[in-house]
């Protein structure tokens, strides 16, 4: 599966053979076998061409590791902490990350409370545009809120 994620595309066994023998041995029909495989377990999906197939992923990397955190999160008798355990474990830069994704779960309108009580408004997560209502009600006195001022 990681050959086929990483090329986010439908890939043939030739070139799965190909791009796996630049690290070590391996047979074209045990490509082909695992490929099937997948294919029959219903994590890539298939296309004729020619004489042989193109394979694609279902799901992308990032939903597959989000169904092992759901599975994991799921078969705890305490949730809450299992979580917390999770967290615990986290770099910095992981906890960051999460802080990000609840943001964009949570959408624009949802604010966290700062340390002195007052609403603090949401970071901008890298590659999302924050709308422009937002920067106009930081610069309430500006041109562009339509009062002339």
């Amino acid at each position: 599966m990681t050959r086929v994620w990483k090329w986010n595309r439908p890939v043939t066994v030739r070139e799965v053979l190909e791009d796996l023998q630049q690290e070590r041995s391996i047979a074209y029909t045990t490509v082909m076998t695992v490929l099937d495989n997948l294919h029959q377990k219903g994590w890539v999906r298939r296309e004729a061409e020619g004489r042989a197939y193109r394979y694609e992923a279902v799901s992308t990397r990032a939903a597959y590791a989000a169904a092992l955190m759901n599975d994991a999160w799921s078969q705890s008798d305490n949730p809450a902490a299992a979580l917390v355990a999770f967290f615990g474990m986290m770099s910095e830069e992981q906890r960051q990350a999460l802080r990000d994704a609840v943001r964009i779960v949570q959408g624009p309108e949802q604010t966290r409370e700062a340390p002195e009580g007052r609403p603090e408004a949401p970071r901008q997560v890298a590659g999302q545009q924050e709308p422009p209502e937002a920067r106009q009600e930081e610069n309430p006195g500006s041109a562009e809120d339509g009062a002339g001022r």
